[in-house]
């Protein structure tokens, strides 16, 4: 950002984005939607201020989900802090361009199910309770193992879930007025005023 935040600040923002991870997660489960959005806070705080940020606020989000509906939630702790990591250093080593965030997306998709499927088989079996159970059971009764039918589904969830996030939060920052956009954008038009 153009200016230093407080740490006052910082954790305002940190709070707010835990709150918006929970209730997108809930509203998402409640529906039985296949796509999370129980990430996208964790997202927006890695941009701003870095993956240490990142993932406090990924692993805040899943304590807290676990106080409220369950300790089952509590291992599931680990992907959102993996995602706060990978999208904070990823965007403290790139420039911040559609193409960018797109490609970050792609990752934290694949990094996710990579973690969150031995815990969701653990705890639940390796369903999720949403529509794409129906493709982890149908893959089991294929022949695949409970790993590949528990894994594949949720990767394709996660690349939608993620990417769309991250693109999300990108459309968020190219709206804000430029004294309040993250350090990776605006070293993103620098080095354009540069190049000219």
């Amino acid at each position: 950002m153009n200016r230093e935040i407080s740490g006052t600040t910082k954790l305002m923002m940190c709070g707010l984005a835990i709150a918006v991870n929970i209730v997108l997660g809930i509203v998402m489960a409640a529906v039985k939607f296949p796509v999370y959005l129980d990430t996208i806070g964790t997202i927006f705080i890695a941009v701003y201020f870095g993956p240490w940020y990142g993932a406090a606020a990924g692993g805040a989000t899943n304590f807290l989900t676990a106080l409220l509906y369950g300790m089952s939630d509590m291992p599931f702790m680990l992907v959102n802090i993996a995602v706060g990591l990978v999208i904070g250093l990823l965007f403290r080593k790139v420039k911040f361009t559609f193409l960018n965030v797109v490609i970050a997306g792609i990752i934290a998709g694949i990094v996710a199910p990579v973690i969150g499927t031995p815990i969701g088989i653990a705890v639940y079996g390796g369903l999720t309770g949403t529509i794409s159970d129906v493709a982890v059971i149908w893959l089991k009764q294929s022949g695949a193992s409970i790993f590949t039918a528990s894994f594949l589904p949720k990767l394709a969830n996660n690349l939608v879930d993620k990417t769309g996030s991250c693109l999300l939060i990108f459309l968020l920052v190219k709206a804000m007025p430029g004294a309040l956009k993250p350090e990776c954008w605006l070293k993103k038009r620098a080095e354009a005023q540069n190049s000219i």
